[in-house]
């Protein structure tokens, strides 16, 4: 499996937490940065991971900013891309199990780095459920074909 991850300045806090997760589960991991807690601008990182799982690249993607939010509507922005926020294990788990999300964001000033140990574990171990999901997703998908030209 390979994975992506990236934050800002607000999410390098769990970095370390994360990359020992994934690490753990035997992913080949690359880091987009940032990698000093300098203020740098969330846009920049998310854009750099989403791109990558999007490309095909990798499989999936962990970002990281303050609250998961801000870099999580940017990754978003990338056709293709289903980026949650998670502040939770059940969160992880669901996102995956009924969104196949293709990228988890998480954040630094609303969780630990042993809750985001937790969350990343929850997410990658939890397997799609299809079904009735896929219909929705499909729904998405045709949301971006129409406004993603």
């Amino acid at each position: 499996m390979r994975v992506a991850i990236g934050c800002d300045h607000g999410g390098i806090v769990l970095k370390s937490a994360v990359l020992e997760t994934l690490q753990e589960y035997g992913a080949e991991v690359e880091d987009f940065g940032t990698y000093s807690e300098a203020s740098v601008d969330y846009p920049d990182y998310a854009l750099k991971v989403a791109e990558a799982v999007a490309s095909g690249k990798f499989d999936c993607g962990v970002i990281m900013c303050g609250t998961g939010i801000g870099i999580s509507i940017a990754a978003n922005k990338v056709k293709g891309i289903r980026a949650a926020v998670c502040t939770n294990t059940f969160m992880g788990e669901m996102t995956k199990r009924h969104n196949n999300a293709n990228i988890i964001a998480l954040g630094g000033r609303v969780i630990t780095p042993d809750e985001a140990k937790a969350i990343v574990k929850a997410w990658l171990t939890a397997e799609y459920e299809g079904g009735r999901h896929q219909n929705r997703l499909d729904k998405i998908s045709q949301i971006e074909d129409k406004y993603f030209k």
